[in-house]
């Protein structure tokens, strides 16, 4: 299959410690570059996760964001940290002695103070197992999504092939009408000259010139491109780079093509190849 470098993706779970949620989304890129948002429970397994992302994809520029809401019912039960209340305890009695006029300690000011309170510990094993195994879920998502966009680009691709076929054959079709202008046009300068040509001397120099402006070569390389853009596209899989390489073998030709035309048509040809190979160029940025 031929994947697009562009695609969403989104996975959630739900289970009795709380809710995972994970969001993907892709752009194109040259190589795979991965961006993470992570909770701190799940951040210790980064490197299991880059691991996952790798093993589904090649290129690209992945952002993966990730949500953790922990159930309320799920928190371990508050603990009160003794020793710090009793440390309290004792600064409040001795602040009391010289201000016996200090109103009372309020409890809930108590239990925002430093310490006063032990942070919960939660166990964060299931949570992290499942963070895992959802993001194999949304990768799938993502790989699907990428496919379907990289399928309609594909034909995209094969439409502009079959165009670029039809303005080669065009092209080739033209080469004996141009040729014969060509020595029609130099027998029309020379008779208006009215001097004597030597005829071996003046066919030599004819087929100079059409040597010069000869483009068959040009237009079987063109031919061949084209051949192995349709090859790898059914090949599949990650296309992209080898067809980049062959866009820039397409624009060297159309530009040969274009350097080499000594009518308007042919220009116009070269032309329309030149526009197309840049459409194409700019769809295959896309292809992983």
């Amino acid at each position: 299959m031929i994947r697009s470098m562009t695609g969403f993706a989104r996975r959630e779970k739900q289970s009795d410690w709380g809710t995972l949620s994970w969001e993907l989304r892709s752009v194109n890129h040259r190589y795979l570059e991965i961006s993470w948002r992570l909770p701190e429970e799940i951040r210790p397994l980064e490197t299991e996760l880059r691991k996952i992302v790798s093993r589904h994809l090649k290129r690209g520029k992945i952002e993966c964001g990730l949500r953790l809401r922990w159930n309320e019912d799920a928190l371990p039960p508050l603990k009160i940290n003794s020793t710090v209340l009793s440390q309290l305890a004792a600064g409040v009695r001795d602040v009391g002695a010289h201000f016996p006029e200090t109103a009372p300690v309020n409890p809930l000011d108590v239990l925002r103070w430093p310490r006063a309170v032990e942070d919960p510990e939660r166990d964060a094993g299931p949570a992290q197992e499942s963070a895992a195994s959802l993001l194999d879920e949304a990768l799938a998502e993502l790989v699907a999504a990428r496919e379907n966009e990289g399928g309609r680009l594909a034909e995209l691709l094969l439409d502009r092939c079959t165009t670029i076929a039809t303005l080669v054959e065009r092209a080739r079709a033209r080469l004996p009408e141009i040729r014969s202008a060509l020595r029609d046009r130099t027998l029309e300068r020379l008779a208006q000259l009215e001097t004597e040509v030597d005829s071996e001397r003046l066919e030599q120099e004819i087929v100079l010139m059409v040597q010069k402006m000869d483009v068959d070569e040009e237009l079987d390389r063109l031919d061949g491109h084209v051949a192995e853009v349709r090859a790898i596209l059914d090949s599949g899989g990650a296309v992209g780079r080898r067809l980049d390489f062959l866009m820039q073998e397409l624009n060297r030709e159309a530009n040969t093509l274009a350097s080499k035309s000594v009518d308007q048509d042919s220009t116009r040809i070269a032309v329309e190849l030149k526009v197309l190979i840049e459409q194409m160029r700019e769809q295959i940025q896309n292809l992983e």
